[in-house]
């Protein structure tokens, strides 16, 4: 079957990994002119993420990239410690920048897909036997399946399900972080800093001392602004943070030099139905959550899936989305209920508020219990099998999966 991917971040190369290897033709397309650089760390947790990456043979390659994870130091205005979290406390067992995750998926899946960057969906009509495409470079083809893996604002849902007002929620935060020169000669734990309804945090580059990371969170109803338009995004941030003491100066200072910002709201996606006829979302597309959602994990196992239960249907890719859909929509629904709480967590709306979750979790029994939810959470899926028998691309010979 002839099936097109949108999106080359994180599940559409994770899927095309998998359907490449079961003999499916895949085209990825992937809006940006190249693999995206920068974004903040991403962390994967368990015993059924660490089998996924396993099978699909990039667990070495990601441990050889790994963070470590990074300690988190609250500290008020004078620099003063407040509450110290581990680095296993947002890290997991195994983190990683997300563009190395990225780059990491993209290696292993590049020799079987088509990856087609620069472009981007722009008609999708399915008739009998197939989805007609047009492409925003002129470009038409016909597809047998088409899977959105292209994100919380994806194109695909827009175009097959219908306005992005009618999925995304809005949970009441805007987050956004970007590297800067490290001027403040940060070293050791992330620091962050809170005033009530706003965080600001650095933390050294670990490959390069000389690089820093800024994240900045704010409370904020929905906002109007241009998601392609960097320099708005950039005077939204310096007027939501103007007037804050700690290194926040510093950091706004290097905004207007960053060329890798990432900006966004803190929303959830919600749709009722992950298929509308040969067309499927993945990942965040149908069941996001901006950040604290499990958001990344959650596309590699649901690829694996989707790809395994499409490799299986003897090409009756309805039962395969409903199998899908079946076996996921329960443990999404609780990873996703953790990015509802990310922007109250990051960044209390009271004075009060930020005390008492700084007096809570520097209980060690609380704060255990918040990693034990974690691991438990994120290993909900019970991974099948799929052992398929297809023909090697590399060798032309049957293989056992």
């Amino acid at each position: 079957m002839k099936v097109l991917v949108s999106g080359a971040s994180v599940a559409g190369p994770s899927v095309a990994h998998w359907l490449g290897r079961y003999g499916y033709d895949v085209t990825v397309v992937e809006i940006a002119p190249a693999l995206r650089e920068g974004g903040y760390a991403v962390d994967f947790r368990g015993p059924v993420n660490r089998e996924v990456l396993a099978r699909m043979g990039v667990l070495d390659d990601l441990r050889a990239r790994q963070t470590g994870g990074s300690p988190m130091r609250f500290v008020d205005a004078a620099g003063r410690q407040l509450m110290r979290l581990p680095g296993e406390f947002a890290g997991g067992e195994l983190e990683v920048l997300r563009s190395d995750l990225s780059r990491v998926l993209y290696e292993h899946s590049r020799d079987k897909a088509t990856y087609r960057f620069g472009d981007s969906i722009a008609e999708l009509t399915e008739r009998v036997g197939g989805v007609d495409v047009v492409f925003e470079s002129g470009i038409e083809e016909t597809y047998d399946l088409v899977i959105g893996a292209d994100g919380l604002h994806s194109a695909v849902r827009r175009l097959a399900f219908g306005p992005e007002r009618d999925y995304v929620r809005h949970l009441g935060y805007y987050i956004a972080c970007w590297d800067l020169p490290n001027t403040l000669g940060i070293s050791g734990d992330a620091l962050m800093y809170n005033v009530p309804g706003r965080m600001a945090s650095v933390a050294a580059d670990r490959r390069d001392p000389t690089m820093a990371g800024a994240m900045v969170l704010f409370k904020s109803p929905a906002l109007p602004y241009d998601r392609r338009d960097e320099e708005q995004q950039k005077a939204i941030l310096a007027t939501a943070f103007s007037g804050l003491g700690w290194h926040v100066p510093a950091l706004l200072e290097g905004l207007p030099a960053a060329t890798d910002l990432y900006f966004d709201s803190i929303s959830r996606v919600d749709v009722d139905r992950w298929s509308s006829g040969r067309v499927v979302l993945l990942g965040d597309a149908g069941y996001g959550a901006t950040v604290g959602g499990m958001g990344t994990s959650t596309a590699v196992v649901a690829a694996y899936v989707l790809a395994g239960e499409l490799a299986t249907s003897g090409g009756d890719y309805r039962s395969a989305f409903g199998r899908y859909e079946a076996q996921l929509r329960k443990p999404v629904s609780k990873t996703q209920g953790g990015g509802n709480r990310t922007g109250k967590f990051l960044a209390p709306g009271t004075r009060f508020g930020i005390a008492a979750r700084n007096r809570l979790l520097s209980q060690p029994f609380l704060l255990n219990r918040m990693l034990e939810l974690g691991e438990k959470v994120s290993n909900l899926v019970e991974l099948s099998p799929y052992e398929i028998q297809h023909r090697s691309v590399e060798q032309g010979e049957l293989v056992q999966e």
